[in-house]
């Protein structure tokens, strides 16, 4: 009866042994798939993040290609920028030249002058610089700076009348303001207050 009793156990535990086997690889298969499932959604953040990547350096491309030209234009505009005190100085010998060429001076210095003038001209016409011409012109505060100012009438008033030092455009934007003095009519005094007008009187 025990021999019989015992054999039952054993084929009840071999028959229990299947299902505990496949509830153990049921267990693993989970697992294995919750691992995939995570790794396949990290390959998945890792390729959005590439192409967020490649996305924002193309971007980065195309604008240093649309700013490049406007970056080697204003590396240009420093060495103009530069040039500009030679041009003043060659401005102010030309004048006193003239001067003195008015007063019974030579020649031949003006002319030197003038044809560097031509040559500094065809420079600035090719790198896209202009000189402003603001005398007799209503005051621009963008692109002059006052220096002085001088009395003017009702035709006159705030606007321009010397140029002091040459400004220049290069392209639309102002490369150096120009250096001016302006006319600024001259306010009527106010009349006197009623007080002060009636101890007039009684005086």
């Amino acid at each position: 009866m025990k021999d019989h009793k015992a054999e039952d156990k054993k084929t009840k535990a071999k028959a229990d042994a299947p299902d505990c086997v496949c509830g153990a690889e049921a267990q693993a298969l989970a697992a294995a798939g919750g691992e995939l499932e995570k790794q396949k959604k990290q390959t998945d953040d890792y390729y959005n993040q590439l192409l967020r990547l490649q996305a924002d350096f193309e971007n980065y491309r195309k604008r240093v290609e649309k700013e490049k030209p406007e970056l080697i234009k204003w590396g240009k505009a420093e060495i103009i920028l530069k040039l500009l005190p030679l041009y003043d100085m060659l401005l102010a010998a030309h004048a006193h030249i003239n001067t003195a060429r008015e007063n019974g001076g030579s020649d031949e210095t003006l002319k030197g002058l003038e044809m560097i003038f031509k040559e500094f001209s065809k420079v600035f016409d090719a790198e896209g610089l202009r000189a402003m011409e603001p005398v007799g012109k209503p005051y621009d505060p963008m692109a002059s700076e006052i220096l002085g100012v001088v009395e003017g009438t009702d035709e006159n008033d705030g606007q321009v009348t010397e140029e002091l030092q040459k400004g220049f455009y290069y392209g639309e934007k102002i490369l150096r303001p120009a250096r001016v003095k302006i006319a600024k009519k001259k306010t009527a005094a106010p009349p006197p207050a009623p007080a002060a007008a009636e101890e007039e009187s009684s005086k």
